[in-house]
């Protein structure tokens, strides 16, 4: 290459000379520009700023005179310094993509705001001002699109822009025209400013084609018009499009996005979308190979457009529920998913490292010759000079090192939208003949079914019946490719036919919701995981059917592995209720959402035989603790009249919740104290109880919380909803029955005022330590245990009620009441809630029992807990055969002659 006549090369400062070797558009520029080399001398040490970009198009509009004459020259020399100067930065200077890219970024901001101050003044001039009918004026929102609104704009990219308008309505002036006229005229103006091309160059192509019907739709529309499109006509690749839209001008932005946001983020997981990515994707492939494009680093075969598909494909499942993952820049987006277990650390670090490797290939394409190229030079001079810009030795070394980048992000691409469905499946023919019940028992029959011909029925009915029948064709592929696979996955279970039912119950339940098809149908390991879950409990499987918004978790193994984070749990739970204020409707089925999540995760870890029944009532506690505690503010906040900032008032929970034994389907025992002495307390206070209960027990879309069970308060269902300290202490201490003690012994603060609980705590061991006559409280607590057994307890030696029976739960519970009530005032320790197994040590260890046979019935009490679990997982009555409870019945009937004699 010659060196130049106008600036010699020796004259150029080193950085400048390097990059000038590598691109023939710097070097074009450095010989027609006189100006350019000095300008570049002087910014080359840091990188440009906005500020930066501003002053130079200042300045260069007062050198061509100023005007409307100077807006072309200027913004196309601020383009040309601004490109230099990335070229050198980037080629010699070692910038990194991040510098580059937010660069080019900051050019197009820039060069737009400006263009627009100037021509949106002169039409102004000559029309006034756009109005809308009631008087406001209106401006044109300028929506980046693209890398452009990702903020990831490569260095000679075109624009990809949307203009709208917030109303419609008039000018103001005396030629006054429709504000769409107005911003018309406005938007053809921009797009000449900017893309028209003179002596000067352009400054960027601009590519309108991502509007509303693209090329056959107007230029401009207003919020009304964009909105009904996104309702009526918006398609899958336009979300896509959307999840970068960025405004770019226009101060009415958050309607704009609000408008959007929807279309583009649905509030359910959206695994339909892979499917329409996977289409896209292909029609792409199609293009490139049509175009015998495959050495294309952005569209080719493990290229940049992969990678953002990967990214964006799981911003469209679920960016309207995970609002994190609602960002634009790509890497930005891939950093999040190894946290949410979309994809693994390893996966991630080889995508990121492929996209800063192509996108810094990218740029050296089109540093040559300010190209809009992606594609691999031909010529062997061309090769060379990339390879030495990309840092290689030779062009041989650059191919192999971007083969092997492009290796991996095909293979995580295929990972990712590899369709499962696309081989046929042996039992294909066995769904499409599913009314040949004759035929389907036989294949049934072969896979292991006991019962084959029941479960042909069964297909045969849902293969018959109306809704169906009735599916749109994209559902119902959906559903055709998911059943054979859903037969196979039965089959492999134990218990395979009440699998099968179990399973088939599910898809019955989500027919029609193509995206839980989608999921099942594109994600293998998840359905075997459902299977699986609906073999080992009947339970699990009607809580998934109620709320198929879990089958996420299906997608998760470390849903397996991972103890619960409570504090972390709570803190993002409440961020995000806060974030919603004041949505009562979606706080509400947000908590539902994530209480059920949690107890969903618990179930998965319970079946795998990870937890004891005792740490999986201790989580399922915290939980329901959680879950009291954030809320009770918001209910708070939806009390009108309020007369102080936070609530003076506490929840107490009895029973399972209170003993920290909650089940997965126990109702909360919980009783609401006070302690404020405002004339107006007891009203409010009840008003914000109802409301807490209302809270907790309504049924909206996304299901129920608790069944909440307010009888344990003072005078039962007759007293006060809310009683106040005092008022609580004087009952217990004066009016409660002995039952109402037991009680007492199980229950403790859950939530609200911590201060209100503490009090509660010393009113509680107050009344646990009174002095009793033991003959009498042992009348009283054998009465009530009798007239207990007389109404639950089973008639029938042939079987063995866990909790009613002698023997049994309840036994080992008025055991310890009884203890802790009788000898609580001269041994405190007993007044601790710390759960019937704890108690029975510290009973055995002050002689108030045998040890030895206190440590036996607390393992007993541990064993007829498990096998009560058991039970209630297949939603089965809490009686078993009497043999199987033998062994654990025999220590509590010893204790209980112990303590009460025969």
């Amino acid at each position: 290459m010659s060196a130049p006549n106008s600036v010699s090369a020796p004259a150029l400062p080193p950085a400048v000379a390097q990059a000038r070797r590598l691109s023939r558009y710097l070097a074009r520029m450095l010989d027609s520009q006189p100006w350019l080399a000095e300008a570049l001398a002087a910014s080359i040490e840091r990188p440009l700023a906005e500020a930066d970009l501003q002053r130079f198009v200042a300045a260069r509009e007062v050198l061509h005179g100023g005007g409307d004459g100077a807006l072309r020259p200027a913004l196309r020399q601020l383009r040309m310094w601004t490109l230099c100067h990335l070229i050198v930065r980037d080629l010699a200077l070692g910038a990194p993509l991040a510098e580059v890219t937010e660069t080019m970024t900051l050019l197009a901001e820039v060069a737009l705001r400006h263009a627009h101050d100037v021509l949106r003044a002169g039409l102004v001039e000559r029309h006034g001002q756009p109005l809308s009918p009631t008087g406001w004026e209106q401006e044109l929102l300028v929506v980046g699109m693209g890398k452009l609104g990702g903020r990831e704009l490569n260095v000679s990219s075109d624009i990809d822009l949307i203009f709208i308008y917030p109303e419609d309505g008039d000018t103001g002036g005396r030629k006054a025209i429709s504000n769409y006229e107005f911003f018309e005229k406005l938007g053809k103006q921009l797009i000449q400013a900017l893309a028209e091309i003179t002596e000067h160059g352009q400054v960027f192509r601009v590519d309108m084609r991502l509007r509303p019907n693209g090329d056959s739709g107007p230029l401009v529309c207003c919020f009304d018009m964009l909105e009904n499109y996104f309702v009526t006509q918006g398609r899958e690749w336009e979300r896509y499009a959307w999840i970068k839209a960025r405004v770019m001008l226009g101060e009415r932005w958050p309607e704009l996005e609000q408008l959007a946001r929807p279309f583009v983020f649905r509030k359910y997981l959206d695994f339909g979308a892979i499917n329409a990515m996977r289409e896209l994707h292909a029609q792409i492939r199609r293009e490139v190979a049509r175009r015998e494009r495959a050495n294309n680093v952005k569209l080719g075969p493990g290229g940049i457009r992969e990678i953002e598909f990967i990214a964006q494909v799981f911003q469209l499942i679920r960016g309207g529920r995970d609002t994190a993952l609602q960002v634009r820049p790509t890497l930005a987006v891939l950093a999040r998913l190894p946290e949410r277990g979309i994809l693994s650390e390893e996966a991630v670090t080889e995508l990121s490292n492929a996209y800063v490797f192509l996108r810094r290939l990218e740029h050296r394409l089109q540093y040559l010759d300010d190209a809009q190229t992606h594609d691999l030079p031909e010529k062997d001079e061309d090769r060379a000079l990339i390879a030495e810009a990309m840092g290689f030795a030779d062009y041989a070394a650059l191919l192999a090192v971007l083969d092997a980048h492009r290796e991996v992000v095909s293979r995580h691409f295929d990972s990712v939208f590899g369709d499962p469905s696309e081989e046929d499946h042996s039992l294909d023919a066995t769904w499409a003949n599913a009314r040949d019940t004759e035929a389907a028992t036989g294949a049934l029959g072969e896979l292991g079914y006991r019962h084959p011909r029941m479960a042909a029925e069964r297909l045969a009915a849902m293969h018959a019946s109306p809704r169906y029948r009735q599916l749109p064709n994209n559902i119902k592929s959906r559903f055709d490719a998911l059943m054979p696979r859903v037969l196979e996955a039965a089959a492999s279970t134990p218990g395979a036919d009440e699998t099968l039912a179990r399973l088939l119950d599910l898809i019955e339940a989500i027919g029609r919701r193509g995206a839980y098809l989608a999921l099942l149908q594109q994600y293998p390991q998840a359905l075997r995981r459902v299977a699986d879950l609906m073999s080992a409990s009947r339970w699990g499987a009607q809580f998934l059917t109620r709320h198929p918004i879990l089958l996420d978790e299906m997608l998760d193994a470390r849903s397996l592995d991972n103890a619960p984070d409570w504090k972390a749990f709570r803190a993002s739970l409440a961020e995000e209720l806060e974030a919603l204020e004041p949505d009562m409707e979606r706080q509400m089925d947000v908590m539902r959402e994530r209480h059920h999540a949690q107890v969903f995760r618990l179930l998965t870890q319970d079946l795998a035989g990870l937890l004891t029944v005792e740490k999986l009532a201790d989580h399922l506690s915290e939980l329901a603790d959680i879950v009291l505690d954030l809320t009770l503010p918001l209910c708070w906040r939806r009390i009108k009249i309020r007369h102080r900032e936070a609530p003076k008032f506490a929840v107490i929970s009895y029973g399972k919740l209170g003993g920290k034994e909650l089940g997965y389907a126990s109702d909360l025992d919980i009783v609401f104290l006070h302690d404020d002495e405002a004339g107006e307390a007891p009203e409010v206070y009840t008003r914000l109880a109802q409301r807490v209960s209302t809270w907790l027990s309504s049924q909206t879309a996304a299901g129920q919380l608790f069944e909440t069970d307010l009888r344990l308060r003072p005078n039962g269902e007759s007293g006060l909803l809310v009683s106040s300290l005092e008022s609580f202490r004087s009952y217990q201490l004066e009016s409660a029955w002995v039952w109402e003690h037991q009680a007492l012994t199980r229950a403790r603060f859950s939530a609200g005022d911590r201060t209100i609980g503490e009090a509660f705590e010393r009113i509680r061991c107050e009344v646990l330590c009174m002095r009793r006559d033991l003959p009498s409280l042992r009348a009283e607590v054998l009465a009530m245990r009798h007239k207990m057994r007389d109404a639950h307890g089973s008639r029938s030696e042939e079987v063995f009620d866990l909790k009613h029976d002698e023997g049994g739960l309840i036994d080992v519970e008025f055991l310890i009441q009884y203890l802790v009530l009788g000898h609580s005032h001269d041994h405190p320790r007993l007044t601790g809630n710390l759960g019937n197994i704890a108690l029975l040590g510290i009973a055995g260890e002050l002689g108030l029992v045998p040890a030895d046979l206190a440590a036996a019935c607390a393992d007993s009490y541990r064993e007829l807990r498990r096998l009560q679990h058991r039970q209630r997982l297949n939603e089965r009555p809490s009686r078993v055969d009497p043999a199987e409870a033998a062994a654990a019945r025999k220590p509590v009937r010893a204790l209980w002659r112990a303590v009460f004699g025969d």
